[in-house]
């Protein structure tokens, strides 16, 4: 009897992962499905008459996304796509509640996806010398002046098993840069420690 549940519980650590992750990605693309594609679809249905509902007007509203995404990509490397998203940011930025979120959404997505990344270096934190209790971040800010903090760092430090963290600002002696992966550290960190770098390097 141990033995059946022993391989029950080995069956479930080798399909929940897979099967959560199938899931997430499916919700997803369902939300994706149901808003963006759905109204594109309708879209080219009315542009295209004989097109017919199904994965064709799916796989089209698709395509048409990610061709939308990277034109929109090559006009803001441009002079005058710059000029343009300038204005358009400055215009969301005189609305109040507005620019509050879009400023928010800008500054994650430029920290993980922008040229200049904010998640790319991992550091120990040393909360208590006398009991040399260490907790695991990413420095994001090195520059703390503007606060009046000459020799504070900026440093995130995620949750485990969530999606959320912490900002705590530390005197830079606290702490030490990692020499890893920053994704391996936030893979390490994540799943509160469970991860490790044998079976990182493995995958």
């Amino acid at each position: 009897m141990n033995a059946l549940i022993r391989l029950f519980f080995k069956g479930l650590l080798v399909l929940l992962p897979a099967v959560v992750t199938i899931y997430l990605v499916y919700a997803i693309f369902m939300a994706l499905n149901n808003t963006l594609f759905s109204a594109l679809g309708q879209m080219f249905q009315q542009l295209m008459p004989g097109l017919q509902p199904g994965w064709a007007t799916t796989l089209l509203a698709i395509a048409s996304t990610l061709l939308l995404i990277t034109l929109t990509g090559a006009l803001a490397s441009n002079f005058l796509g710059r000029f343009l998203f300038n204005r358009f940011e400055q215009l969301m930025k005189r609305i109040p509640l507005v620019k509050l979120l879009y400023n928010a959404m800008r500054d994650l997505f430029q920290a993980f996806l922008g040229e200049d990344k904010r998640f790319d270096k991992p550091a120990l934190v040393c909360l208590n010398e006398e009991s040399g209790v260490r907790v695991a971040g990413f420095i994001t800010a090195e520059d703390m002046s503007n606060w009046g903090l000459q020799d504070d760092v900026a440093v995130y430090l995620p949750q485990s098993y969530n999606f959320a963290g912490n900002l705590i600002i530390v005197p830079r002696a606290r702490v030490t840069p990692l020499d890893q992966p920053a994704g391996d550290v936030t893979t390490f960190i994540v799943s509160g420690g469970v991860s490790t770098h044998k079976e990182q390097g493995g995958a």
